[in-house]
């Protein structure tokens, strides 16, 4: 297995589990079947880390959906590309430390690593393109 090949699946792997924290909170605050309702109003609110944390998994998402299909691209086209493999490694650095940083609120810290997980993925990108 690449590089690539591995820090992609983890990313993968790690967006499919990062749900749990904020579900366990739902749980805890409305109850198991408060957890599994509808959204109403007169739930009661979900804490606010765990709000955080449903953005923070929300942005993991939509970063992930640009991400996937460079990283597969650049499978087919560079499988022995170290270079690929590292900028895979920063985005799954980055959408971690995003997701733990903005669930716990720190914010100029959260904007740099959503920017390290961005740009790892524009150079991906370009690395596919063939213009780095």
């Amino acid at each position: 297995m690449s590089d690539l090949e591995f820090w992609t699946a983890a990313s993968a792997l790690w967006i499919a589990v990062a749900w749990a924290p904020y579900i366990l909170d739902r749980m805890a605050v409305r109850g198991i079947m408060g957890a599994m309702a509808n959204p109403s109003p007169d739930l009661a609110p979900q804490s606010a880390w765990a709000e955080r944390a449903k953005a923070a998994h929300k942005v993991s998402v939509e970063l992930f959906v640009a991400f996937a299909p460079l990283a597969g691209i650049a499978m087919m086209r560079l499988p022995v590309d170290t270079y690929a493999g590292t900028l895979a490694m920063f985005f799954f650095i980055g959408t971690i430390i995003h997701y733990v940083v903005y669930t716990l609120g720190i914010v100029v810290i959260r904007t740099l690593a959503f920017l390290l997980a961005s740009l790892s993925t524009v150079a991906l990108g370009l690395r596919v393109f063939g213009v780095i």
